[in-house]
């Protein structure tokens, strides 16, 4: 019996190895110290011996059930092993990401985005007045014509930015809307982090004047912007130098800097003797920021001014032109502009004021400027006075809100609680997300008529529905019922009224 435990014990362990612990069978049969798992005997006939001879001597033969004891092995001991090696493959990889992003500050970065918008503008009512306001060259042959509907790329923009090692960025934006003709946007170098919490543009930027144009097109609520902000600051944008600095909690921010009044956006120069100059300054502030809801909530003021020095006397020969013009579309995308003072002969000065607000709860945002402008003239004719104004009030039915960049004092982008899609289910029917919708109301007043200047006055009325399908696209439709008056007769015409309805699919990366 004992010999067939001995024997047992011998075949369990060749199985189980130098992997279990050396305490089995401890009692019975001892392991010995070594590496090899046979079963050493003690004579020549090994464990099938006579059990009679042994069992005669009453005790088995020395070293009969001695065997190679397995190593004994610690897991805790394994584990910490293997983690250290990991921990040392980690610190290999963390040294060279440090070393690539140490490599990539000594090189300027590079960074591609655009935006396309795509049109369609509707004209379904336009009274007679309007037309002669649209074609107003009596030399043209469709001189009085009524708007014509259109399908029409409004933006496409490929934009470069980046920055130029650790103190300097830049921003280059071409926009590819007008065929065989590129415009220049932002072109710009800057250098940040200046002291005062301060950073410096130099190139074509938008001059400091007016929320709804320092607002992006890529966040704005309504498909183009009021009467008074395209009125007193055209395509905003202007060859000039800009500081731009805000407090250490950016409750307070401010812009202001140096431009020259003529847009080059397409020759890309300025000529001339007079240099056409403007100064222009911008400060805002957010004193009620509710960091607790992400930024559901916060008011926005701001108060900007602008003081400039237009050639009110550059006559044909002059290679410039002069700049003190005010006039705007309808808040559309017609043809021509339906108020306009045309070039003020003998302006001098003129002096702008605006003042701008935001206050959003929620999903409810209602925000409005106002701006003023006063024009000094030589002995050519009196002084002017022009101003506007809107007002608007947009909801999202879904929830969202319109997120505010505190830095920069702007309005940023939307993004829906749940994307839009439209899908087969694997096991049937459709799948569907909603995206983000939102409705708005506007009210805009321009009034560009003064002494014998008679630019018009115009009242609109838009009405707003947005569909965010993500962050990055979206459709938006605008209904414009409007009513000019006071205007110069064109055509014996000097006022008129329109419906107008416009539609967008908005896309940007």
């Amino acid at each position: 019996m004992t010999r067939t435990r001995a024997i047992a014990t011998a075949i369990l362990t060749v199985l189980i190895g130098a992997g279990t612990g050396s305490a089995l069978f401890a009692e019975d049969a001892p392991l010995a110290s070594g590496g090899d798992s046979a079963v050493w005997a003690a004579d020549a006939t090994g464990p099938f011996a006579d059990d009679a001879s042994h069992s005669a001597e009453g005790a088995e033969p020395a070293g009969y059930y001695d065997m190679p004891e397995p190593p004994a092995e610690d897991p805790l001991a394994e584990l910490q092993q293997k983690f250290d090696a990991l921990a040392s493959e980690w610190e290999d990889h963390k040294e060279e990401l440090d070393k690539k992003a140490a490599d990539a500050k000594k090189k300027p970065t590079f960074h591609i985005g655009g935006r396309i918008h795509l049109d369609y503008w509707s004209f379904p009512h336009a009274s007679p007045g309007i037309g002669f306001f649209e074609h107003s060259d009596p030399g043209d042959a469709d001189f009085g014509a009524d708007p014509e509907d259109a399908f029409r790329f409004r933006r496409i923009r490929l934009e470069m930015r980046g920055d130029i090692l650790e103190t300097m960025n830049y921003r280059l934006q071409i926009d590819f809307a007008a065929p065989g003709v590129g415009e220049m946007k932002d072109v710009w170098v800057g250098f940040k982090e200046l002291p005062g919490n301060q950073d410096l543009r130099i190139g074509n930027q938008k001059r400091p004047l007016g929320l709804d144009h320092l607002n992006s097109s890529r966040f704005n609520v309504f498909l183009e912007r009021p009467f008074v902000i395209e009125t007193f600051n055209s395509d905003a944008r202007r060859l000039g130098i800009t500081m731009y600095g805000n407090n250490s909690d950016d409750s307070l921010g401010w812009a202001y800097g140096v431009y020259n009044l003529e847009n080059i956006k397409s020759d890309g120069e300025y000529r001339g003797d007079s240099l056409q100059l403007s100064g222009n300054a911008r400060l805002f502030g957010s004193p009620w920021y509710d960091q607790t809801s992400g930024g559901r909530g916060y008011w926005h003021w701001g108060i900007a001014g602008m003081v400039a020095r237009p050639d009110g006397d550059s006559g044909p020969v002059d290679e410039n032109s002069n700049e003190a013009r005010f006039n705007t579309r309808p808040e559309a995308r017609s043809e021509s502009s339906w108020l306009d003072t045309g070039r003020i002969a003998g302006a001098e000065w003129y002096e702008i004021l605006g003042f701008e607000s935001i206050v959003n709860v929620g999903p409810v945002q209602v925000t409005g400027e106002y701006q003023l402008n006063w024009v000094q003239r030589d002995n050519t004719g009196p002084d002017l006075f022009y101003h506007g104004a809107y007002i608007y009030v947009g909801y999202f039915l879904t929830g969202e809100h319109i997120p505010y960049n505190r830095g920069s004092g702007t309005i940023g982008r939307v993004k829906p609680f749940e994307n839009f899609f439209l899908v087969d289910r694997c096991f049937g029917g459709h799948g569907t997300g909603w995206g983000a919708w939102q409705v708005a109301a506007r009210y805009s007043y321009l009034d560009v008529s003064d002494a014998d200047v008679l630019g018009g006055v115009g009242h609109s009325i838009t009405g707003a529905l947005n569909w965010h399908w993500t962050a990055y696209s979206k459709l938006q439709m605008n209904a414009i019922y409007g009513e000019i008056d006071e205007h110069a007769a064109v055509g014996g015409f000097t006022e008129g009224d329109y419906f107008i309805f416009g539609a967008r699919v908005a896309i940007d990366f």
